[in-house]
């Protein structure tokens, strides 16, 4: 059984149940299996030698997530070749990508952990009572050594954009 969390996040005020371990500025970057379409997956091993930074969203079809996935694109573009930023979440892929076409996101790669919450078990963001991920930023380098964690205590606020870009150029 995967190990839980409780205490250290909320849903609108409520107290939420995260699975997994919390990760670490320092700790090896876990790997983890998500879709990038329905049939096929992607782990760490596919961006290996790019710094990556990785946004983890509930939903793309909530406000919060569609701010904060529409602000990473925009930073995308400006932070070079060796950068990859992925958006998690357990939308289904096809949703993933009609989201994409309608809000013009092409910087951002979308990735599903609908299937096995792979990534959410690995990363501790898989909210027990709801089966999706926790809103959380990891900014992992080109070794695969997690540089930067920012895990939401409130899914419904925005994370902090600029800390998490900062630590992406510092790498770059």
């Amino acid at each position: 059984m995967a190990q839980e969390r409780t205490g250290v996040a909320t849903l609108k005020g409520n107290p939420i149940t995260l699975v997994g371990p919390e990760i670490k500025v320092g700790d090896k970057a876990p790997d983890f299996k998500v879709n990038k379409d329905l049939m096929n997956q992607v782990s760490l091993a596919d961006y290996a030698g790019k710094v990556k930074l990785i946004s983890v969203v509930p939903s793309l079809d909530t406000g919060v997530c569609d701010a904060q996935t529409r602000r990473f694109n925009e930073e995308a573009a400006k932070l070079g070749e060796n950068v990859v930023v992925l958006t998690i979440s357990v939308d289904l892929p096809f949703a993933q990508s009609r989201w994409c076409g309608a809000a013009g996101i092409d910087k951002v790669i979308t990735l599903s952990d609908y299937k096995t919450k792979s990534f959410g078990e690995a990363y501790g963001v898989l909210i027990k009572e709801i089966q999706l991920d926790m809103r959380s930023i990891f900014v992992i380098d080109a070794n695969d050594t997690v540089q930067y964690v920012e895990y939401l205590a409130e899914m419904t606020n925005h994370p902090n954009y600029e800390a998490a870009v900062e630590a992406v150029k510092a790498l770059v």
